[in-house]
């Protein structure tokens, strides 16, 4: 749980900023009849309810293991990050692209445009909130990879799925005061209703994006390279073990790795003998890797692997998944 409380911290941020914004829009839609606003408090209101799906997610990936899910709920997470993914695009963008078209077709003057000018700064204010607090966390994980080469490698999406979404909401406001402003200056009421699609369009873009990368992690991601050069070098380093030829690992989880060892083991070694070098090999991962909560392991020569890898990677001009036997 400790893992996560960074992660929490964002998205209860996340959910507190969005809510105050979420009604602060919609109070503002009833008074002026901002297309570009009512799209705006949809798309807030869309937002809280992903943080709430996101704390679900994590609380039940923290679930332990039982006998339907012995590798954990890790997954879980995985899920409701997809499952915001497909909100934002079909509730946000397919709301705001909605009201688009309609106050396109029969756009009617804005209200009391000073309440939307208002209400923009006042969301811009919280929304910008909200995303610091995204930003300095998702700085912290990152380290010194750069932006999308992080989310890429990312295998935690609580964090980087409200960052982007406060990114986008931050674009939608400019965007809404953008058409709000044209629609009052040059006195074309379809301006609003023009930002609105706008907004469609940056919802839905961050959707697929959001969506590509969740379903990555839901079909399983490999652990990070360094992370499989440790539990080699941990296997290789044991006095019963030959060679390790290689290592096949699966995210359960952000923090849940599965991991599948191909040793070479010496020599006339006894089955007891690597029984015990088996149960060390764990005790030392789970020491020095404990994302590892997972290890099996299969005797094999190196010359065998080799064959197998060789086979995987080239069969007859196509690729497929590592498989251990």
């Amino acid at each position: 749980m400790a893992a996560h409380s960074g992660s929490k911290l964002v998205i209860f941020a996340a959910i507190a900023g969005n809510l105050l914004i979420a009604v602060t829009k919609f109070v503002a839609a009833a008074f002026t009849g901002s297309s570009a606003m009512l799209s705006e408090g949809v798309h807030s209101l869309v937002d809280t309810g992903n943080g709430l799906l996101l704390l679900y997610g994590l609380h039940r990936a923290a679930q332990p293991a039982d006998l339907m899910h012995p590798f954990g709920h890790g997954r879980e997470l995985y899920f409701w990050s997809f499952i915001v993914a497909l909100l934002v695009f079909a509730l946000g963008a397919g709301v705001a692209f909605y009201e688009g078209i309609i106050h396109m077709l029969a756009p009617e003057p804005i209200e009391n445009p000073l309440i939307n000018y208002v209400v923009l700064g006042l969301c811009l204010v919280f929304e910008a909130g909200s995303w610091l607090v995204a930003l300095k966390e998702f700085r912290r994980s990152k380290g010194t990879l750069g932006y999308i080469q992080a989310v890429r490698r990312s295998k935690d999406p609580s964090v980087y799925t409200v960052l982007f979404e406060d990114s986008a909401a931050l674009l939608g406001l400019v965007i809404a005061f953008i058409g709000i402003s044209a629609a009052q200056y040059f006195e074309q009421p379809w301006l609003d209703g023009a930002a609105s699609i706008g907004i469609s369009l940056i919802l839905a873009a961050t959707a697929v994006f959001l969506a590509r990368e969740s379903k990555g992690l839901l079909m399983g991601e490999p652990a990070l390279p360094d992370v499989q050069a440790k539990v080699l070098a941990i296997a290789q380093a044991d006095p019963a073990v030959e060679k390790a030829n290689g290592v096949l690992t699966v995210h359960m989880g952000p923090e849940q790795i599965v991991a599948g060892l191909s040793l070479d083991f010496v020599d006339h070694i006894s089955a007891a003998e690597i029984e015990t070098c088996v149960e060390r090999l764990e005790a030392k991962l789970k020491a020095e890797v404990p994302e590892v909560t997972a290890v099996f392991v299969k005797p094999q020569t190196a010359q065998h692997w080799q064959e197998r890898r060789e086979r995987i990677v080239n069969p007859q001009g196509g690729t497929a998944a590592p498989e251990m036997n």
